[in-house]
């Protein structure tokens, strides 16, 4: 089967355009099609809509401007094919009429053609060959025209982001060397509170707890450096050549041909133990008991250590130390993306963070060990660096360097295989590697419709760390971090891909604005606050928490980040405080009440007695509770706030996330313009199972009693405006503002869901 996945720095949103039917989602015969654009009349009604996607997946294939806005005769070769005169007597003015005559006329486009072609770009960044066509009659162009200007604004968009990349890493680095020179000052004055005598030997040796900070330090330092690398892989403050494809394949070819392994093992060494790992994958991920066994009071499957260990037993005979565990897991799951679209997100270090923005809070491709065959780039193997967070920043991160290789099974299998090896790099600290992958990944089976089968299965071995008593039950289960996370991650953000690109969502499903280009872009702001939202809550080490106790007694974890120069977010000190505890009440009953717009002023104190009027409603996704909602709050001062939330949930977990928006700013974006420079700033919620699956029923004969007491883990943020100059110091106000908001939020809810004393 051909994968055509030449383009691998797109955006998963700034894909061609596809004219996507839902009907193969949406099989409830009470559900009503918009056919608007389908052109069927009244009730009539076809059972079954084809799939149409575009063919065209070119990517920014990047021409000089002399051929997008020059015509006439060609340059001269630059030798002496176009002069006659060759007996060195021609003089330098005839020379210079000469090349004058030839040079190519320049065609600067007309207002209006920006205009269109503008407003053509926002809704479809790749336009086809027929909207090229049509475009270019209209206009008065000739095609090749259309197409270059087309190339040319996405390789200008694309400059701009990554010279906005490469700022927020330069600042990242500078914070981190101010750090390391605080360190460094806190060590040379430190001295016994006792006796007064400096702690620092003589020698010059340092203590065990300074020596810790500074290794963790230089592995920010080196990891800042990796990603800054990554980033087009040019450092800040430089010109991206990206306006030359043949400079890429240029590149990559000069970093392979370097290559003398990264391991301390060579090329040949890794690809045998990549060879390995695959087969250990498609093993675990086909082989039924009795290597798995399926749980009878969870109905999951649960890896057969002794049965693993005899069946691999050539690659891990002998497994680490009793400070380290083991977690296996594995799920089988539908999802609702084209096979090749599927593959291409895995090799996308960007698309794999965006695809699973609650799961990965930072992620690098460190180096390029083989590109692999062809455009479908079969046998690609890369060096990986994630790190992985729950919703919360009381459990901590795990970090893991892995190898990835995208392999082709068959004709319509893939396989995406991660498994970590013992030794990385040079100027990696092995001793900090707390997480490594044993032979993980996805099998990935095309399936008609555009559907595809993913079987997943996640296999770690971590260093035992302290986690705290509320989510012990849920980390050591392996849900936290296990398959079943990934792959229902997986199914939401594809279905929210799918309504994305839809063109006939359900008319019930998408109300209050009136355009296919003001859906995308509210859809795509909505995204843009869930991911800020996830990157702002976890125990990264972007952020360094301070603990806190609330009004009334809970912990509170604040910390603060200035916004430099970020047009996503307002610019100056953002504030953020989180709150994690335990409600003994159902995830899905909590989730329901939260989204509610009508219950709205029951716990949210900003907007206590002001009246709630959704002004749109927008599907993305099977599930109701999947949806992005516009609010229009009118306060008891005759007052108007508009909020944009969004609503998500799985078989795992669900979240609410909202953020006030500008109302200018937000009609803009409802009639399709960009939102990329909207200033957004997301609290919201994240409600987890309680992770005690395996609890006793209640022994009783009548069978509708026999029930489960269903608990929640759930956490709330909150980020604020502290102030609106980036180098202003923190002051206390604002902290026992947001400290006195995440209080108050919290006894409402539990005074809604009567659960008081819980």
């Amino acid at each position: 089967m051909g994968v055509d996945m030449s383009n691998n720095t797109k955006d998963l949103f700034s894909s061609p355009a596809l004219s996507l039917s839902l009907a193969g989602i949406f099989r409830h015969g009470s559900m009503e099609v918009d056919d608007g654009d389908e052109g069927s009349r009244g009730g009539e009604r076809r059972e079954e809509t084809t799939v149409e996607i575009s063919s065209e997946n070119s990517g920014a294939v990047l021409r000089s401007s002399a051929d997008d806005y020059f015509e006439g005769e060609d340059d001269d070769d630059g030798g002496g094919n176009d002069d006659d005169d060759d007996d060195g007597d021609g003089d330098k003015n005839k020379k210079k009429k000469k090349k004058k005559k030839k040079r190519k006329k320049y065609h600067r486009h007309t207002a209006e053609q920006i205009r269109e072609m503008e407003a053509l770009f926002k809704e479809s960044p790749h336009p086809d060959e027929k909207q090229r066509q049509q475009l270019s009659k209209q206009l008065g162009l000739a095609p090749r025209q259309v197409k270059f200007w087309f190339q040319n604004r996405r390789t200008q968009i694309k400059a701009i982001q990554e010279r906005h990349e490469n700022s927020l890493l330069k600042t990242e680095l500078e914070k981190l060397r101010d750090e390391n020179r605080a360190m460094r000052e806190t060590s040379n004055k430190s001295c016994c509170p006792n006796c007064g005598i400096a702690t620092t030997n003589v020698d010059g040796s340092f203590s065990t707890g300074e020596n810790q900070l500074r290794i963790e330090n230089a592995k920010l330092k080196a990891e800042v450096e990796k990603l800054r690398a990554t980033l087009g892989k040019y450092p800040p403050g430089t010109t991206s050549p990206s306006c030359s494809a043949g400079h890429d394949d240029e590149e990559n070819r000069s970093s392979l041909d370097s290559y003398n392994g990264i391991f301390g093992l060579d090329k040949s060494r890794i690809m045998e133990i990549v060879n390995q790992a695959t087969e250990e994958l498609v093993k675990m991920a086909n082989i039924g008991e009795p290597l798995w066994v399926r749980s009878v009071e969870t109905g999951r499957e649960i890896l057969n250590y002794d049965e693993y260990v005899e069946e691999f037993s050539v690659k891990y005979s002998c497994s680490g130390s009793p400070k380290r565990f083991i977690e296996a897991s594995r799920e089988t799951a539908f999802v609702f993306m084209d096979l090749p679209r599927l593959v291409q997100s895995f090799l996308d270090v960007n698309q794999w963070k965006e695809m699973f923005p609650c799961l990965i809070s930072k992620a690098a491709n460190v180096n390029v060990i083989c590109n692999g065959e062809g455009s479908n780039r079969n046998g690609a193997v890369q060096l990986m660096f994630a790190e992985l967070q729950m919703l919360t920043p009381m459990v901590p991160t795990r970090e893991v360097y892995f190898v990835r290789c995208c392999k082709q099974l068959s004709e319509e299998q893939w396989a995406i295989i991660d498994v970590s090896i013992d030794k990385v790099e040079d100027n990696i600290d092995t001793s900090l590697v707390k997480c490594r992958k044993r032979p993980s990944g996805c099998i990935i089976e095309d399936k008609s419709n555009g559907h595809c089968k993913v079987i997943w299965v996640e296999h770690l071995e971590c260093q035992k760390s302290t986690v705290h008593t509320m989510y012990r039950a849920i980390v050591n289960s392996g849900l936290a971090f296990g398959a079943r996370h990934w792959i229902t991650t997986l199914q939401l953000q594809c279905e929210r891909l799918v309504f994305y690109m839809a063109t006939n969502v359900p008319m019930k499903d998408s109300t209050g604005v009136a355009t296919l280009a003001g859906r995308k872009s509210i859809l795509k702001l909505a995204q843009r606050m869930t991911w800020n939202f996830c990157h702002a809550v976890g125990a990264s080490s972007f952020h360094t928490w301070n603990k806190v106790t609330g009004k009334t007694g809970e912990d509170i974890r604040i910390s603060s980040r200035k916004n430099l120069n970020d047009p996503g977010e307002p610019i100056g000190v953002i504030l953020s405080a989180v709150s994690s505890v335990w409600l003994p009440v159902s995830p899905n009953i909590l989730f329901d009440f939260l989204r509610d717009e009508a219950r709205r002023s029951e716990w949210d104190i900003m907007f206590s007695g002001g009246s709630v009027h959704s002004i749109a409603n927008l599907a993305k996704g099977q599930d109701r509770g999947n949806v992005v909602n516009i609010q229009k709050i009118e306060s008891k001062e005759n007052n108007s706030t508009w909020i944009l939330q969004d609503s998500c949930t799985n078989d795992y977990e669900s979240m609410v996330v909202y953020a006030p928006v500008d109302i200018t700013g937000m009609q803009s974006v409802m009639t399709g313009c960009d939102s990329s420079n909207i200033a957004i700033m997301p609290s919201g919620f994240s409600i987890l199972p309680d992770g005690m699956e395996a609890r006793p029923l209640v022994i009783t004969s009548r069978q509708e009693e026999k029930y489960t007491e269903e608990g929640s883990l759930f956490t709330m943020a909150f980020q604020i405006l502290a102030n609106a100059s980036p180098t202003a110091k923190l002051s206390t106000e604002p902290v026992e503002s947001v400290k006195s908001l995440v209080s108050c939020t919290l006894r409402n809810i539990r005074t809604s869901l009567q659960c008081e004393d819980s």
